[in-house]
């Protein structure tokens, strides 16, 4: 149902431009077979199919040595390790040269040298010659990377352009290589070949150029390109790196008021991108005329069959991205993606070629929450008969608490949407129902899938139990509970984030961890947005910090630098989980197949549970 589908980050020039190992190398020719396919499987379907070409430039944290060999992940780390002990610039490289615009000591990743003229010329030449690489491949466009600090945004923006020659300073200086770059493109492809060129509408950093002179930039560029893509933001910067790929924290549509701006002072058609996710509102984007096109990036995970149900009238049906960034965790811990909401991610061959069950089965779901569900789901999707217990009188479990979160409204979103899903589907919905071995032996069920949960840990400290103090879940449901000055014990994500749902309302938060770091995914994105949200709330957040007591005033607590005592109003504890594993167990011998999914037997998050679920329904009745 896609208008197009772009394949990202395609190199240019592998010895120069790579800034991870595993991008697509469009300067070899072993890619044709692959990029041929992928072309081919994206044209046959209606799509325009594009390959978006980049040169890292001097973020180019993986290029080849003068021997020709590309540094890989290992020797990245070990410099890593090195340039720490050594007081260098951290995520550092190996080996090779890093080129920019100009030269630089000390750049993010080691010494940058500045391009001569002769490379300048070479690296517009490479841009060209990847463009007809992809056009040999069977892509119907290509989209040019002139955005989030790449190589082309180096040369334009003036802070990271200073050079004093033709190729730098003044604006039509700084324009002359990327407008060198589009020539290229378009002699490569000839003058029907659609080109989109990725901008950033403004750079969203007192170090980075404004919407003046992204407006400036879409201007010089106007008539030269088919689609001006405004995005914004500073990939390698962190505090824009969250506007390039909108949190949780920021509105939807986020970024399009730079592709309005922009649009009303050029003729080639605008697009936009970041945190679009309802189709009501993409539509008024285009019928307002914001921009012409809209498009997306973690939605289609979340619901790659958006633009078919919006067209059928199923806006009710849809997935939408809450933005958690599970996708780019997953991404950098294993250059993998997956979804929060979509367990189908990551596994579409298995989901393809995955037999049907042998047999359909009765199935016992016990537990309601979002592993709950999404087994119930999946296993009545299979053609099971699918029984769904819940104790309580209502779907969702534990993070029903959250509901009032406003940047969390997503997350409220899709449990009610589940809910929907499991109210329409044929499921023997059972709510105010507790599964038990005689319930069990009653219903006398092929399989039973336990998704029992967790209960929150009470930690072992003196005045825990007093008047003053709470668990985490609590004050999500009520938060008019806590007073002006809040303690907060524990310091994971429901510490951090229920920390920054109390100080948007004015109250005076202190974070105690006992650990020398956040407890937090340190591939997370959103871990990167949380902890900018603690400095905007100015939430303090004490590491290594062992509490004593609690008392009716306030916190005794310990660190390296002595005791102390931190006044307080309320004190929270948000101090992990305990899984009901016993609970679960009970029931293991109650049914030939037996499975324990989400928080009861490890509490983590969102994806482990969908994940768990979906892969439990579909492992039953193999045999």
């Amino acid at each position: 149902g896609y208008a197009s589908v772009c394949v990202g980050d395609c190199i240019v020039d592998s010895k120069t431009g790579t800034h991870y190992p595993f991008l697509i190398r469009m300067d070899d020719p072993g890619t044709l077979p692959g990029l041929s396919s992928v072309a081919e499987a994206i044209s046959r379907h209606g799509a325009i199919a594009s390959a978006e070409l980049n040169h890292a430039g001097m973020y180019a944290r993986f290029v080849k040595d003068p021997d020709g060999e590309l540094y890989g992940p290992e020797a990245a780390r070990e410099a890593e390790k090195r340039r720490a002990k050594e007081g260098g610039p951290l995520f550092g490289r190996s080996g090779g040269t890093l080129y920019g615009p100009v030269a630089l000591a000390d750049g993010k990743y080691g010494e940058v040298e500045a391009m001569s003229e002769e490379m300048i010329l070479y690296i517009a030449e490479r841009f060209g010659k990847a463009a007809a690489w992809a056009k040999r491949c069977g892509f119907t466009m290509v989209t040019v990377h002139g955005g989030h600090g790449w190589l082309l945004s180096q040369f334009m923006s003036p802070y990271t352009n200073t050079r004093a020659d033709r190729w730098g300073g003044a604006f039509e200086n700084r324009m002359r290589f990327p407008l060198a770059v589009i020539e290229s493109v378009r002699r490569a492809v000839g003058p029907r070949f659609p080109i989109e060129i990725r901008i950033s509408g403004s750079e969203c950093d007192p170090a980075g150029y404004d919407i003046d002179e992204g407006i400036r930039i879409a201007e010089a560029l106007d008539g030269k390109v088919d689609i001006l893509h405004v995005s914004a933001g500073n990939h390698e910067h962190e505090r824009t790196f969250i506007i390039t790929h909108p949190s949780m924290f920021l509105p939807d549509g986020a970024n399009l008021r730079f592709a309005a701006e922009i649009k009303k002072r050029v003729k080639t058609p605008v697009a936009t991108v970041g945190a679009l996710c309802d189709p009501e509102m993409m539509e008024e984007i285009i019928a307002s005329g914001k921009a012409d096109i809209v498009q997306l990036g973690r939605q289609t995970l979340a619901d790659p069959d958006l633009p078919i149900k919006a067209r059928a009238g199923r806006e009710d049906d849809i997935s939408k991205c809450m933005r958690c960034c599970s996708c780019f965790s997953s991404s950098g811990s294993h250059r993998l993606l997956q979804c929060a909401i979509n367990p189908a991610i990551g596994h579409e061959i298995e989901e393809k070629f995955m037999p049907a069950p042998r047999a359909k089965k009765r199935v016992l779901v016990a537990g309601g929450g979002v592993a709950g569900m999404q087994a119930a789901l999946t296993a009545a999707e299979r053609g099971h008969e699918v029984i769904l217990c819940e104790k309580g009188d209502r779907l969702g479990g534990v993070l029903l608490c959250e509901a009032k979160v406003p940047f969390k409204a997503r997350l409220d979103e899709y449990i009610e949407l589940q809910r929907r899903r499991v109210e329409s589907a044929s499921i023997d919905l059972r709510l105010r129902t507790e599964v038990t071995a005689a319930l069990a032996a009653e219903i006398e069920p092929y399989a039973i899938v336990a998704a029992l949960g967790s209960l929150p840990a009470v930690p072992p400290i003196p005045g825990i139990d007093g008047a003053n103090v709470l668990c985490a879940e609590d004050l999500y449901v009520e938060p008019e509970r806590a007073g002006r000055r809040l303690v907060i014990l524990g310091g994971g994500l429901v510490g951090l984030e229920l920390a920054v749902f109390l100080a948007m309302s004015g109250r005076n938060v202190v974070i105690l961890e006992m650990q020398p770091e956040p407890a937090l995914d340190p591939y997370g994105m959103h871990s990167m947005a949380l902890m900018h949200k603690l400095e905007e709330y100015s939430i303090e957040l004490r590491l290594s910090t062992r509490v004593r007591a609690v008392t009716p005033e306030g916190v005794r607590c310990e660190s390296a630098e002595g005791g102390d005592f931190i006044a307080a109003d309320t004190v929270a504890y948000a101090t992990g989980r305990i899984p009901l594993r016993a609970e679960s167990f009970a029931l293991h011998d109650c049914a030939p197949e037996f499975f324990q999914i989400g928080d009861c037997t490890v509490p983590r998050n969102i994806v482990a549970a969908t994940k768990a679920a979906y892969a439990a329904a579909r492992d039953i009745g193999r045999v």
